[in-house]
């Protein structure tokens, strides 16, 4: 038996990005968790980020999100990262565009790696360099009638 880090499964998958997508309709958690799946991965992390109904100590009515032309391109250099980082077996980030209610999924990310511990840092730093570096603009509109432009995502 060959030591377990020598493993095929033990490694990043060959092309372990699997789903990566800015869409104007309401994503699915069981598409990205199906794009994840896979026999070599122990541990799969999945992070959902939905619109919630305040922010900065005000009431959050709606939102919308809008995107550079460039968006998925800077969504694909960050997986790629995150793939060059992580022994990813499986990858997929999709973000809403267009205007969102208070309890809709704005962000649904996962990643599938050969342990718990590997998928979770993964993930984490997925959704974190997502955030930071991929040109989305979030608008939020506020009960008292206030508003504010919220600079990548």
């Amino acid at each position: 038996m060959a030591p377990m880090n020598e493993h095929p499964g033990e490694q990043a998958a060959q092309n372990p990005v699997k789903l990566l997508a800015i869409r104007e309709t309401e994503l699915s958690l069981d598409e990205v968790f199906r794009a994840v799946g896979d026999d070599a991965s122990g541990g799969t992390a999945l992070f959902v980020g939905t619109v919630r109904n305040h922010d900065g100590g005000a009431d959050v009515d709606a939102l919308g999100y809008s995107c550079h032309p460039t968006a998925e391109a800077e969504m694909r250099r960050v997986a790629e990262k995150v793939v060059a980082e992580y022994p990813v077996r499986a990858l997929a980030a999709v973000h809403r565009t267009g205007d969102l209610r208070v309890g809709d999924l704005a962000v649904v990310v996962a990643v599938s790696c050969p342990h718990r511990g590997e998928a979770f840092e993964a993930c984490r730093k997925l959704i974190d360099d997502l955030k930071h570096e991929v040109p989305i603009w979030k608008h939020q509109r506020f009960s008292d009638g206030t508003e504010e432009w919220v600079g990548a995502c």
